[in-house]
């Protein structure tokens, strides 16, 4: 439907003429931060500048619809929105373009994200959730193009479940599902392939999620005509349009200048998401960019006069101060002087930041000069650490790099020596660089107590028959007891649902536990992973089915850039304890084999990853994570679930320890360390290997994330004095990375008799068919001739060269 400007009549003068002065002292607000901030870069204060200039008046109308519960899923150009729900002030506006670290001053990310990246705190300091009906939120912001489109599928879905699933603990994340999910997108942006796979699976759930749609003609500095069929969205989409017969989308259009317009659109969108769950897209035209798309260019450059004439005629802050004097809401003298006040507030909410932002630093600063200054009394290189100081002193406006440089340049000059004074520099750098670092670097992983690494290992329990059943079973079973267990944990995926996944793992679950808890999705797998952010970030544990570990890499963007970097960019304010479910590893064929380890451990720090060789393993890690409160993914053996296991009595309840090697044979020759499907073939050729006489020590890694915390494997090393890394990656890849951490990280070459050597597949993907993969990834003999072979250069006599 379209929204006319002809709506501005509907609204009453006397009723709206406080807010609509408010409104413009919002707007103008914003836009003086805006351009203040750009100056500020151009400075060099500041390193980058991306601002929501010319986007003021539609945030300002879709805050007036936002309400307690809500959240956003939006970009970098939403600040008049943050302002106008009094969630940005511009002195945080300012600390966050300067990077500030403390949480307080810059809430956004303690300056881990640049300026212009939003959110609100879901958690208390301990980690446990605040009330989340209660206040306004936004799930923190990422830069990549289009990257919140996922997730905020799954915040609008939260909704969903919450009002349609019975039994589940709502209390501190929704009010019958009355809440809506509001996504915003520069028009360029939905050129993305995840904007039209979150719109497609948006309308297929019905889920209450209003998007907007920026259109200001460009992106970047490319025009819309090269972005954008018909160089329109809504048209494009119109074929999702609902109708009386059909479900759908409801399409509203309004002009991004157009106040009253604005209102009405967003006031209709979010009645029609709120009450009816149904998606609505909201195309917003006519805007403009008034500086451009960020501070690494000017718009002049490609925009032409009658462009850039176009965007000043239309600049929505320029058409709302002349409509409102057109209708003599306010004076021109009126509306100025608002205007000088706010310019002066803005200048001094950045003069404060600024101030408090090198307050720290210049206090350090003096600690540190009067530190080399004695230092250098007693040094024989006194000239060389005046020097330093001195120009460190020429440092007026000092960053904590500055510092960190002149006091270890300093220790140079010091060796050799020994005094007091020099003590007091390294003690003074040590505790510097400690407390430096954990500002950047902390919350990667979580932080509190009931961390999955934290929760106690519980063995499996088993009945003096022990029954021996496929793997898939147990999976099955023990599933059935955390549905029961958790009322709010539910898993999705393709296959999930009716069938109960490919492999039957959840077998029955779905005519148990009913469509929303077990659900079957589309074929989609990055918004199945938005699916599971958003649902997690209100307080649902969702498990979110990847079917095979090689179409993970639909959704790796997702994963990396919005799941793992989130406990980390938010510094410990929000959480998604997402679960992803998948299977890989030595099927057969290119596409159903999948173990890309090494690229997925080092994409996804800030994840758990577990490969277990199992599926009591398997389960148990499940039991565990569902114990904590962080995101993982757990790969399960794609050809183990017809392996025969015994079955645990305790099901539900035994966990797999995260961070934990397990010794499955000892030995005294050689450490072997394994994971997965791969760990069977070493056990095997183990058995063989005692035939020749090697006795070979069997570890699995278990957890590859993080892998080893205890240093258990260390212990095998000082014992066997020798080290084969295998695994069915690439060469350099995971095993490349176990070495490392073997080697390296627990110091394991000191006790080495023999270079340590890794066992991989080949380059490739693994050819199909039997032959296919004996002739790919590693196989019985190659684990026994290259152990041989390393025995066999250890001591040639007892074992002759075997080829």
């Amino acid at each position: 439907m379209d929204v006319s400007s002809k709506t501005s009549n509907d609204i009453s003068f006397e009723d709206f003429k406080e807010q609509i002065i408010n409104d413009y002292e919002i707007a103008f607000l914003s836009r003086t931060c805006s351009l203040l901030g750009r100056k500020e870069v151009l400075t060099g204060k500041a390193k980058f500048g991306i601002f929501g200039d010319g986007k003021e008046l539609p945030q300002l109308a879709m805050a007036k619809s936002f309400k307690n519960g809500d959240f956003r899923s939006g970009y970098y150009r939403d600040q008049t929105f943050m302002m106008a729900l009094g969630l940005l002030q511009p002195k945080e506006f300012f600390h966050a373009l300067y990077a500030t670290t403390d949480i307080e001053k810059e809430p956004m990310s303690a300056g881990r994200q640049m300026g212009g990246h939003f959110l609100t705190h879901s958690l208390n300091a301990d980690g446990s959730w605040k009330d989340l009906t209660k206040q306004k939120n936004s799930s923190g912001d990422i830069s990549c193009t289009a990257g919140q489109m996922p997730r905020l599928l799954g915040l609008a879905q939260a909704s969903k479940v919450y009002r349609n699933q019975q039994g589940l603990d709502s209390a501190k994340f929704s009010v019958n599902g009355n809440e809506i999910a509001w996504g915003t997108i520069g028009n360029a942006s939905t050129s993305e392939g995840m904007f039209f796979e979150t719109i497609n699976a948006a309308g297929v759930l019905q889920v209450p999620m209003v998007i907007s749609v920026w259109d200001d003609e460009y992106g970047i500095s490319v025009p819309a005509k090269f972005h954008t069929t018909k160089e329109n969205i809504s048209e494009i989409l119109s074929g999702f349009q609902r109708t009386e017969n059909e479900k759908g989308y409801e399409i509203l259009r309004v002009k991004g200048w157009d106040y009253t317009a604005l209102m009405h659109a967003y006031e209709n969108a979010a009645d029609i998401a709120r009450q009816e769950h149904v998606p609505v897209l909201i195309h917003v035209s006519e805007l403009t960019q008034p500086q451009g798309h960020s501070t690494s260019g000017s718009h002049e450059r490609y925009k032409d006069n009658a462009r850039l004439e176009w965007e000043r005629d239309h600049d929505c802050n320029k058409r709302f101060k002349e409509w409102i004097i057109e209708s003599g809401i306010a004076t021109t003298e009126e509306l100025e002087s608002i205007e000088k006040r706010i310019k002066r507030t803005v200048r001094e909410a950045k003069k404060q930041a600024w101030d408090e932002y090198l307050k720290d630093n210049l206090t350090e600063k003096s600690v540190l000069i009067n530190i080399i200054e004695k230092a250098a009394t007693k040094s024989a290189n006194k000239n060389f650490l005046n020097k330093l100081k001195n120009d460190l002193i020429a440092v007026e406006e000092p960053l904590r790099k500055d510092l960190a440089i002149s006091a270890r340049k300093s220790l140079r000059y010091l060796l050799g020596e020994n005094s007091q004074e020099k003590q007091n520099l390294i003690q003074w750098t040590a505790k510097f660089l400690k407390e430096s670092q954990h500002k950047y670097s902390s919350h990667l992983y979580s932080e509190n107590d009931n961390k999955a690494t934290n929760v106690t290992a519980i063995s499996p329990e088993y009945n003096d028959d022990e029954e021996q059943v496929d793997g898939r079973v147990i999976l099955r079973d023990n599933f059935d007891k955390l549905f029961e267990k958790y009322p709010n944990t539910l898993i999705f995926g393709e296959d999930t649902g009716a069938i109960g996944d490919v492999n039957q793992g959840l077998e029955g679950m779905q005519e148990k536990y009913g469509k929303i808890r077990v659900a079957d999705t589309g074929i989609r797998e990055t918004t199945i992973i938005g699916q599971g952010i958003g649902m997690a970030l209100r307080g649902l544990r969702p498990i979110a089915e990847i079917q095979y570990l090689d179409y993970i890499f639909y959704a790796l963007s997702t994963l990396t850039d919005d799941l793992a970097t989130l406990l980390y960019r938010t510094a410990g304010k929000q959480k998604a304890p997402l679960i992803i479910r998948t299977r890989g590893h030595r099927l057969e064929g290119i596409w159903h084999s999948g173990s890309e380890m090494g690229g997925l451990i080092h994409l996804l720090r800030g994840m758990y990853i577990l490969a277990p060789r199992n599926m009591t393993q398997a389960a148990g890690f499940y039991n565990t994570l569902l114990k904590s409160d962080e995101p993982a993914l757990v790969i399960e053996s794609l050809n183990g679930y017809r392996l025969k296991e015994k079955k645990p009595k305790n099901l539900g309840e035994f966990c797999t320890p995260i961070g934990k090697v397990e010794t499955i044979k000892e030995g005294s020759d050689i450490t072997l360390v394994s994971y997965g499907s791969t760990l069977r073939i070493v056990q095997k050729a183990a058995k063989e290997l005692i035939e020749v006489g090697i006795s070979a020590e069997i570890i699995d890694a278990q957890t590859l994330l993080p892998f080893d915390i205890k240093m258990e494997v260390l212990e095998s090393v000082k014992k066997t004095n020798r080290l084969l890394v295998i695994d069915e990656d690439v060469p350099g890849g995971c095993s490349a990375y176990l070495l490392n951490e073997i080697v390296e990280k627990q110091g394991a070459f000191k006790y080495l008799d023999s270079t340590p050597q890794t066992l991989s597949a080949k380059a490739h993907r693994p050819a199909y068919g039997t032959d296919g993969d004996y002739f790919s990834k590693p196989n019985r003999e190659d684990i026994f001739e290259k152990v041989y072979a390393i025995m066999h250069e250890v001591n040639p006599d007892d074992y002759p060269k075997l080829r």
